[in-house]
């Protein structure tokens, strides 16, 4: 099964449970070379689901010593595509070492 890390939104049982129908169990693991900033979000349907206005995004730094906590799902594929669905045109899917050794898919800022 896909990996997928989320440092934001999409750890919210709510999110989880409109995107994918469940919530989801995973484990805490950590993003390196990354570092947090805010996005102001104007999608209708994203803020209605997490009820924020602003949402973290992740940009490379190249740098190991920045590095973003967050949490490591196993998802289906279908559940990738509504995680795509989910996230606004800021954010591009990437797949990235984590700090575990895992590759995962993670949402960055697009470049």
């Amino acid at each position: 099964m896909p990996l997928l890390f989320s440092y934001g939104t999409l750890r919210d049982p709510a999110v989880q449970r409109a995107s994918f129908g469940r919530e989801l169990s995973g484990r805490e693991d950590d993003l390196p070379g990354y570092r947090l900033e805010l996005l102001e979000i104007s999608d209708p349907h994203v803020l209605d689901l997490s009820g924020l206005a602003e949402h973290p995004i992740v940009v490379e730094t190249g740098d190991a010593r920045d590095t973003v906590a967050g949490v490591v799902f196993e998802v289906t594929d279908g559940e990738l595509v509504s995680a795509d669905e989910y996230e606004v045109d800021d954010y591009e899917r990437v797949l990235a070492r984590l700090g575990s050794g895992a590759e995962a898919w993670v949402y960055v800022k697009v470049t």
